[in-house]
């Protein structure tokens, strides 16, 4: 094989898995930059806990998971340490209020929950993340 397009080839494969990592981390800058308005106290961690409930047939009460089935994918674990949409407390608020395109499994709740309810329910996700 020609060595040229050997190292093409190989240029072209190295960009195509740095394609495929990029695309794979679906974070959102912009929502990252967003910081919690509301404090993580335990009012709105219970507060949270019991917007949950809306969460829990896909995640699992205990935020562990759920199974999915043939119209849906398995939802995410939210105790993990494993995000694959964003990790921050504004990308947690952006997947809760907007949902996750493009194919949307992770509904939108933004015309069902205000934004502090949201907030709290992401403090109570943060306060069921299992500890390292």
């Amino acid at each position: 094989m020609d060595s040229r397009l050997f190292r093409t080839l190989i240029a072209a494969f190295a960009l195509a898995c740095a394609a495929r990592i990029v695309t794979s981390a679906q974070g959102n800058p912009e929502a990252a930059k967003v910081k919690n308005p509301v404090a993580s106290t335990p009012e709105s961690i219970a507060a949270g806990k019991a917007v949950y409930a809306k969460c829990a047939p896909c995640h699992g009460v205990n935020g562990e998971g759920g199974p999915g089935n043939d119209l849906i994918p398995a939802a995410p674990s939210l105790v993990d340490d494993q995000w694959d949409h964003g990790s921050t407390d504004g990308e947690i608020f952006d997947n809760i209020k907007n949902g996750v395109a493009p194919d949307f499994n992770m509904v939108p709740w933004k015309d069902q929950l205000k934004d502090a309810d949201i907030w709290n329910v992401v403090n109570y996700v943060r306060s069921i993340a299992k500890k390292k």
